[in-house]
């Protein structure tokens, strides 16, 4: 990860020693029948580097971005690094009370939204002390295009070092608000040149690219196996099975999350002949169900690989390229991080004794934003990182025995839930509709799903004499939070179970409505 000289790389200059030395030839490739060359990329991401230069923004400075997918929107992300600022992506359903939250904690120096939201961002840009709003829209409009198109398509890469901070990623914890995962230059580099060696990157590798890049998954495991690799992306604005197959003909590599299988093996058009040319399926970001393991192998004759990471580590653990792949498992600790399996008491687990994942790696984030006490509280005094996941070593599953060094996750110390890949904490929302009017109390759980992994469920009572209506509750949760927030079902019961302590049983609640 570190130059001759003794120098630590900008990620971006990482990044860029594997760009290939025919710049004419195909970067990104949109669904639409765009081409972006490997020149294009390098240029535009000057370009957006120079505008953001000219800004005059304080050393250290973020960089909020809220956009639709577009390759505009990646090169953003790699300007941001090459100017050695940090870039803090968010998700597009967020709504203007969550982003307020974001913008109040991380303080940006610059917001870059979508055209269509320019009025409302800036409203709580302005609230939370941003002194820049640019926009970007996924047709190529928007005054961030307009200001960088003036500008030289040449710039040089800022220096940064080891610790620097490359991206802060807002993650849902399990207790209290969201909390900015800071990650480094290091961090970022070193997980992209492992991945690139343990997936056996090739060349003439071509990525088919249709998850999002305000995410872990899309931005940085993917992308960057792609950039690191030289390999041309097929871009795909979002999850559409149609063109899926559409393009997988003529790519080599896909990451998605579970659902993106699931519905694949609902095609009646995916076959064999479909991924003829493909050489690796990757899935993570939610558990993928044995059935689909099977059932897909069984339709394509390709054995996915599944692993295993997190906001705060990006990839731990993996499925090998060469040697088993076990449906149920997310496989073996990556080169150079370290996993363990602890009891309550502190004492490692054996094989197929259950307790709490901890981890340790060039890989792992420097802390939480602004939270030192939490970040303390999330370390051990001997330096491994508290996953929240509870997991074993070896076992059994619905696919069979797993070797004793393969790690398998069992479930999560607390109540995260996990849908279509995207974490969701309970107690938002129950903050939420326990604001609702005629709402005593309520319980939000995961139940399991086949398309989404987890389906986000709320149990609510109402208060003596109110009648609620759950539709309607859940129509106005949905102009108030993320989509992928809102409950797909809101129950109605008389009261909630307890336990002695008067705390509620949610996993008597998650096996009622499972």
């Amino acid at each position: 990860f570190r130059r001759k000289n003794g120098l630590t790389m900008n990620l971006y200059e990482l990044l860029e020693t594997g760009f290939p030395k025919d710049k004419s030839s195909c970067a990104i490739e949109t669904h639409d029948g765009l081409y972006y060359s490997w020149d294009d990329l390098e240029k535009a991401t000057s370009k957006m580097a120079n505008l953001l230069a000219s800004l005059k923004l304080p050393q250290g400075s973020r960089v909020a971005v809220q956009v639709e997918k577009s390759p505009e929107a990646l090169f953003l992300y790699l300007a941001t690094l090459k100017a050695g600022l940090v870039y803090l992506p968010l998700n597009t359903a967020y709504q203007a009370a969550e982003i307020e939250y974001f913008l109040g904690n991380a303080e940006p120096a610059l917001v870059v939204c979508s055209p269509k939201n320019h009025a409302w961002v800036t409203k709580v840009a302005n609230k939370c002390g941003t002194k820049h709003v640019l926009t970007l829209g996924d047709d190529r409009s928007g005054t961030l295009l307009e200001k960088a198109g003036k500008l030289s398509d040449k710039f040089k890469t800022v220096k940064r070092a080891d610790d620097d901070l490359a991206a802060i990623l807002y993650t849902s914890g399990t207790t209290g608000r969201s909390k900015g995962a800071m990650l480094t230059h290091k961090n970022l580099g070193s997980n992209a040149k492992v991945l690139q060696k343990f997936w056996a990157w090739k060349k003439g590798d071509v990525l088919l690219h249709a998850l999002p890049i305000f995410h872990v998954h899309g931005l940085f495991v993917a992308s960057h196996g792609a950039l690191l690799n030289g390999s041309k992306m097929i871009w795909l604005p979002r999850l559409d099975t149609k063109e899926l197959i559409k393009h997988m003909p003529r790519s080599t590599v896909m990451m998605g999350v579970p659902t993106f299988y699931v519905r694949l093996l609902l095609d009646k058009d995916f076959n064999k002949h479909t991924v003829r040319n493909m050489r690796l399926f990757i899935s993570g970001s939610a558990p993928l169900l044995t059935e689909t393991f099977n059932l897909f192998k069984e339709r394509t004759g390709h054995t996915i690989l599944e692993r295993y990471g997190m906001s705060e580590t990006v990839m731990l653990v993996s499925n090998p390229y060469e040697g088993a792949r076990v449906g149920g498992s997310v496989g073996l600790p990556l080169p150079q991080t370290q996993v363990r399996v602890i009891k309550d008491d502190g004492k490692l687990c054996g094989v197929n004794e259950i307790g709490n994942v901890e981890v340790k790696g060039p890989n792992v984030f420097k802390g939480y934003w602004r939270m030192p006490e939490k970040t303390k509280e999330e370390f051990t005094k001997d330096g491994w990182f508290k996953t929240g996941d509870v997991g074993r070593w070896g076992g059994e599953t619905s696919a069979g025995k797993v070797p004793n060094n393969y790690l398998c996750i069992v479930g999560r110390s607390k109540d995260l839930i996990i849908s279509g890949g995207y974490n969701v904490y309970p107690k938002e929302i129950e903050s939420f509709i326990d604001d609702m009017p005629g709402v005593d109390e309520s319980a939000v759980i995961g139940v399991p799903h086949p398309d989404f992994g987890e389906a986000v469920v709320a149990v609510v009572v109402a208060k003596p004499s109110a009648k609620l209506n759950p539709d309607g509750m859940i129509a106005e949760l949905k102009g108030k939070i993320a989509n992928f927030k809102v409950p797909k079902r809101l129950i109605v019961v008389p009261e909630l179970p307890r336990n002695a302590m008067g705390k509620v049983q949610k996993n008597v609640l998650r096996q009622t409505y499972s």
